[in-house]
């Protein structure tokens, strides 16, 4: 296994990462990741099958409609629509998921974690994105810090 900061620093290596769970409402958590990535000059796909359209970008109503495929995923969806989701993943050769959640439960689904694991898919299962990428805001620093030393985070990926 690989500790959590390893684990984030290959995610965030990655350049093609497909946001799953975006809405049509941008105040939503996987909008707010999905902007930071755009605005970092990753190369984002929007997930969302009920919409053509997000943040102004055309939306893939699943990982199979992204034109050559993802290395990364960021599920933002309930646990119940992540454990489907991680199991694309595996059928797509998808090695590297992150469950997101800051406080309460997120998407975060025990079922989903290990059926990643049991597909050598790395799976970080909890925390954002926002809380790790360059130049992080100030909110999200302190999410980090206060998850940390609370067991909000994972130790390992």
């Amino acid at each position: 296994m690989m500790t959590l900061k390893e684990a984030v620093t290959d995610f965030l290596a990655q350049k093609r990462i497909a946001v799953a769970g975006v809405s049509r409402r941008s105040n939503q958590a996987a909008n707010m990741v999905y902007r930071t990535l755009r605005d970092r000059d990753y190369e984002v796909f929007a997930v969302n099958p009920i919409t053509d359209e997000v943040e102004g970008d055309a939306c893939h109503p699943n990982l199979k409609s992204i034109p050559g495929g993802v290395d990364a995923v960021l599920i933002a969806t309930t646990p119940r629509v992540a454990e489907a989701i991680v199991r694309d993943c595996a059928e797509l050769g998808v090695s590297r998921v992150w469950l997101h959640r800051s406080f309460g439960e997120g998407s975060v689904s025990a079922e989903a974690a290990e059926y990643c694991r049991n597909h050598s898919i790395t799976v970080i299962a909890g925390g954002c994105p926002k809380m790790f990428v360059e130049g992080a805001d100030l909110g999200h620093r302190c999410m980090r810090l206060v998850l940390g030393l609370t067991g909000g985070l994972p130790k390992e990926a």
